[in-house]
């Protein structure tokens, strides 16, 4: 069976809503929904533009619902992390009283059979708000608002004006068994690589094919690398500050070409040197974790230390002075 490394990506960032946008998230804190004037109808949310025409809108807001009518509506049985309830609701085009245009949010009805076009729902409001969408937990069957919790909210003296957010992707790769073999060796303090029968190039760690060749390579083709090499390239990276960033001075990633081999590993820890230190044909050798140590049993990401190399480490010989190393990348 296949095996999958799972990665996330997150970038957090802010941005200012305007004066639309932002008086509608001001509105929330309040348990206000707020539509804006578009001849003569209501847009629920506000616009800037007119869609039809793309002309700016004066800010004539209007107040809205809060209870409205089920336009349309879906049964989402099994909601993902990305939804707005943890249990099963449904999506619905809700038109709120007043509102000339539905807006899409979740009806928290408790079953499909309680689902109904033409049924009437009214907000579920949370008891802290803070200005975003989710202050609006959910829409429920009936005429009258209800709040989640204790009334705890404070609307800014300057109304709603920014807005952070986290955008994040999870990628989930799969690991070929030639990978796998590659980290199990590299628990025991070896570096796997793979020969190919045809060209003799060597491959580090479990690439599993030769490209030159276009040959798979088997348990059959493995061989033991050495574990020292130089530096070819290198790059200084000063960390941003993100969730989950535990960096906070600049570190290296090298290029390290290891010895006797045309084997190339890339984007490696360099250990125990400053950053300001670290040059082009320094000769380094492998660090390996005590077994005490915990150790990440991921796939290494893009060429990185897995299973227990830690990193490379400057080990005293005299270094490189050879100007095509940096052209040394693959």
């Amino acid at each position: 069976m296949t095996r999958f490394d799972e990665s996330t990506i997150t970038f957090p960032y802010t941005r200012s809503l305007g004066p639309v946008m932002g008086a509608f998230m001001t509105g929330l804190t309040e348990k206000t929904i707020l539509g804006i004037r578009n001849g003569d109808g209501v847009l629920v949310p506000p616009m800037e533009w007119d869609p039809a025409t793309g002309a700016e809108l004066a800010h004539d807001f209007v107040e809205v619902g809060p209870a409205g009518t089920v336009e349309s509506w879906t049964w989402v049985p099994d909601p993902s992390e990305q939804h707005p309830l943890d249990h099963a609701f449904a999506f619905a085009f809700i038109r709120l009283d007043g509102a000339s245009t539905p807006l899409l949010h979740a009806v928290d009805a408790g079953s499909p059979d309680a689902m109904s076009d033409g049924m009437r729902v009214a907000p579920r409001w949370k008891g802290t708000r803070i200005g975003h969408i989710t202050d609006l937990v959910a829409f429920v069957p009936g005429e009258e608002p209800e709040v989640d919790g204790d009334e705890r909210t404070e609307t800014p003296e300057d109304g709603v004006v920014m807005m952070d957010y986290l955008a994040s992707i999870t990628y989930r790769n799969p690991v070929p068994a030639s990978v796998d073999r590659a980290i199990d060796a590299s628990r025991e303090n070896r570096l796997l690589g793979m020969r190919c029968p045809v060209c003799e190039r060597v491959y580090s760690g479990g690439k599993g094919n030769c490209p030159i060749d276009a040959l798979e390579l088997g348990p059959e083709h493995e061989v033991d690398l050495p574990e020292q090499g130089t530096i070819t390239n290198f790059t200084i990276v000063t960390p941003v500050q993100y969730p989950g960033q535990t960096a906070t001075a600049p570190f290296v990633r090298a290029f390290v070409l290891l010895d006797g081999t045309d084997v190339i590993r890339s984007y490696q820890p360099v250990i125990e040197l400053p950053a300001a230190d670290v040059r082009v044909g320094l000769r380094v050798s492998a660090v390996w974790a005590s077994p005490a140590e915990e150790i990440d049993g991921g796939a290494g990401g893009m060429g990185g230390a897995y299973g227990n190399l830690l990193g490379w480490i400057p080990d005293g010989r005299p270094a490189i002075d050879d100007p095509d190393l940096v052209n040394r990348i693959f």
